[in-house]
């Protein structure tokens, strides 16, 4: 089990079937919800904050090295060669001890991502579990994909063209607005419980269950690592 996986107990991968189930007996919609603990690799910011590392190290070094010209009429400082050695090397050090501190640290690789590329590499992941989950592939073109980014903090609620016409990209919208709004506040666990209750209600009208209607996606909570 990965680590993204254990985030989410028996119970609250239950708790979300039961959700979305309950949630397609009033509507022939699809529901897939899903989880990823990141939407982009990110090495960048990574990179920046090894950067910063390293530039740090060098300046200590540069002060703490004594080197033979350090003070006057005075002996025993690094010879010039051995002194750039120590600079050089406190920088490579510094350099990978801060990009795997960036890269174990969240809040400290969001710090250093632009806030519009979390939000182009979580639309892009979504489109691709869209596609990849076959929400886009249901016989009534009716999938609906509520996917969250744990590391991003972000969400994105995409639908085939049958809901978008018959519900609106504005109700799908405001979905989003209130599944982010729960996620500020309560566990991913209740916050997709909650929107998923709320598009079960909306979609009831839009899109209606029928009586042959046929559960064609599974309504277990999907975790991407």
């Amino acid at each position: 089990m990965t680590a993204t996986q254990k985030l989410f107990t028996t119970e609250d991968r239950q708790q979300v079937t039961r959700a979305v189930a309950d949630a397609e007996l009033r509507t022939g919609a699809e529901i897939v919800p899903v989880i990823a603990r990141a939407s982009g690799r990110y090495d960048r910011p990574e990179d920046i904050v090894g950067l910063w590392t390293a530039l740090i190290a060098l300046a200590v070094a540069w002060y703490l090295l004594p080197t033979g010209q350090s003070e006057k009429n005075a002996w025993g400082g690094l010879a010039p060669a051995w002194h750039l050695i120590g600079l050089l090397v406190a920088v490579v050090v510094g350099f990978i001890v801060g990009a795997v501190v960036g890269s174990r640290l969240g809040w400290l690789r969001r710090l250093f991502t632009p806030q519009q590329q979390m939000t182009d590499e979580v639309l892009a992941r979504a489109k691709q579990v869209f596609f990849d989950r076959s929400v886009r592939r249901t016989i009534g073109g009716t999938g609906v994909l509520i996917f969250v980014s744990l590391f991003e903090r972000r969400a994105a609620i995409m639908a085939d063209q049958t809901v978008v016409d018959k519900l609106g990209q504005e109700a799908l919208d405001k979905l989003c607005h209130r599944l982010t709004g729960k996620l500020a506040t309560t566990t991913p666990t209740e916050a997709l419980c909650d929107v998923i209750a709320a598009a079960g209600e909306r979609l009831s009208s839009a899109v209606p269950r029928s009586a042959a209607d046929v559960n064609e996606l599974s309504d277990a909570l999907v975790v991407l690592d």
